[in-house]
């Protein structure tokens, strides 16, 4: 039962209790995915060997729980704006919970793949009502604080993942870093419902794009399918799928087309009309190599650091806690210098930074120095995110128009974690790196190193991209004042970019 309090939706205070509980739900709620995703990565050289999996299993493991992520995020967001957040929100962590609870008693590794798609789906509920919660019940000019505390307790809890999952896996066991999901999501159901009031966007109205969304997910799973059997399926066995899932990518965007002209019967899940600014579809191509190279790093790095180097699970997830301290450290930072000077030679120099902590990761191999040859990497690659996240959430928000402000943030959303779902599908066997890569140390260690030359050559790509196409002037608006800065005030997530902008207005909310 909800607590009865004076204070409305829209007019809560951050210094009052009720403002300090609804905090710690929304942290505590998002935490779980965002831990859960990188925890997971810390634990798959162990999952592998225990589960008895190849390569390719891991990359399900991986990629399953993207894939309804990225497919059914936005549908996840219009059903709280339309029936509530608060609700959507609680439905999410149960779902979310009852996943984690298969995933850690997963017999075998289909089991865990098929959990692991739940998981996704629980995701796509409670991500995007996380921040929307703080949007709407807080008083507008107390919202800045409140995203601040939002960001940086999330970015503790990013910052402490690999070290808590290394941990738990070297000690009590894989199963647990599912496990103890469960007491989690139960503080967060208890808060949730006691201090966190309801609110929707009553405009919302019409039906949902329920065939865009699963044309969308059957798109990024046929590709994703085709890239991960085709190292050791046959030829027809990986085309079959691919050809699929292009052919309903195709279909997505036709039904979008047409559901954008006529809105009134089924808004489009995804309003095409939207990369008609030039900037837009830039920063998002951008967006899509960037986290692409992102995503293949922290997917194939704890498996060379664990398989080649002979790291314990601890000392992996250590190891990549440089990168979320600059991250953490320096975002705040880099998105006032971006307001300041423009974003794009900042990004362009983070860009090439993190390049150059690509290219210096390829030193990794059979008992490396972690001093000489980890640390200069990870943390030079930390840095240059950190010069690159924050302008670039804050240039594609800016790109759009204001009343498009929610539906460009979840597109760049949607956009990063796509690109890490296909680059972890099919880097591996661009570099050769099949089934049996995951028990052979020299054969993980040539594909890892070719894979970082490949993303740091994606890295150089993209800083070029942002050199030729980033609107320099995009973050003042035409009476020169600084726009809003964007979510990660503290710091910006490696997973994907925020997808509440702070440059959207209000929402209306109505209390229950």
């Amino acid at each position: 039962m909800a607590s009865v309090t004076a204070k409305a939706p829209g007019q809560i205070r951050v210094g009052q209790p009720r403002g300090r509980w609804i905090i710690a739900a929304t942290v505590l709620g998002s935490s779980m995915a965002m831990l859960d995703s990188t925890v997971v990565n810390v634990a798959l050289p162990t999952i592998g060997l225990e589960l008895h999996t190849s390569l390719a299993g891991l990359q399900w493991v991986v990629t399953s729980y993207t894939l309804t992520l990225a497919g059914l995020i936005l549908l996840g967001g219009a059903l709280g704006d339309r029936f509530g957040r608060r609700r959507v929100f609680l439905i999410g962590v149960m779902w979310f919970a009852l996943s984690s609870a298969l995933c850690g008693l997963a017999p075998n590794i289909g089991v865990l793949i098929a959990a692991r798609g739940l998981q996704g789906i629980g995701g796509a509920l409670l991500t995007p009502g996380s921040l929307a919660i703080i949007q709407a019940a807080f008083a507008a000019d107390d919202r800045p604080r409140a995203i601040g505390a939002w960001s940086g307790l999330g970015g503790v809890a990013g910052a402490i993942g690999p070290f808590v999952g290394g941990w738990i896996v070297g000690s009590i066991g894989w199963r647990w870093i599912f496990l103890l999901n469960l007491p989690l999501a139960a503080a967060v159901l208890l808060v949730t419902m006691r201090h966190v009031p309801e609110t929707r966007d009553p405009t919302a109205q019409g039906r949902f794009d329920i065939a865009g969304a699963v044309l969308a997910a059957l798109a990024l799973a046929g590709i994703t399918d085709g890239l991960i059997e085709a190292p050791s399926s046959s030829l027809l066995a990986s085309v079959v799928p691919a050809v699929a899932g292009v052919i309903a990518g195709v279909a997505f965007v036709l039904l979008e087309r047409r559901r954008g002209r006529h809105p009134e019967h089924v808004p489009p899940m995804l309003p095409l009309g939207i990369f008609s600014s030039r900037q837009f579809t830039a920063i998002n191509l951008i967006t899509f190599i960037v986290y692409g190279a992102m995503g293949a790093v922290f997917f194939l790095l704890v498996l060379s650091l664990q398989v080649v180097a002979h790291f314990t699970p601890l000392q992996a997830g250590i190891s990549l806690l440089p990168s979320t301290a600059a991250l953490l450290l320096l975002s705040s930072r880099a998105g006032a210098l971006a307001q300041r000077f423009g974003p794009r030679w900042l990004m362009t120099g983070g860009l090439l930074t993190a390049a150059a902590g690509l290219a210096l990761l390829t030193r990794i191999g059979p008992h490396p120095s972690y001093v000489a040859d980890v640390l200069p990497a990870v943390l030079l690659f930390g840095v240059g995110l950190s010069m690159t996240v924050a302008p670039l959430t804050a240039t594609v928000l800016a790109s759009a128009d204001e009343r498009h402000a929610g539906v460009a943030s979840g597109v760049n959303n949607a956009t990063a974690r796509a690109a890490g779902l296909l680059a972890v599908a099919g880097l591996p066997a661009a570099v050769g790196l099949s089934g049996g890569a995951l028990h052979s140390a020299p054969l993980l260690n040539h594909g890892f190193h070719e894979a970082m030359l490949i993303c740091s050559g994606l890295m150089v790509l993209a800083a070029v991209g942002s050199a030729i196409l980033v609107d320099n002037s995009v973050l003042r608006s035409p009476s020169g004042e600084e726009v809003a800065e964007p979510e990660c005030l503290t710091n910006c997530a490696v997973g994907a970019p925020p997808l509440e902008p702070g440059l959207r207005a209000a929402p209306r909310a109505d209390s229950h």
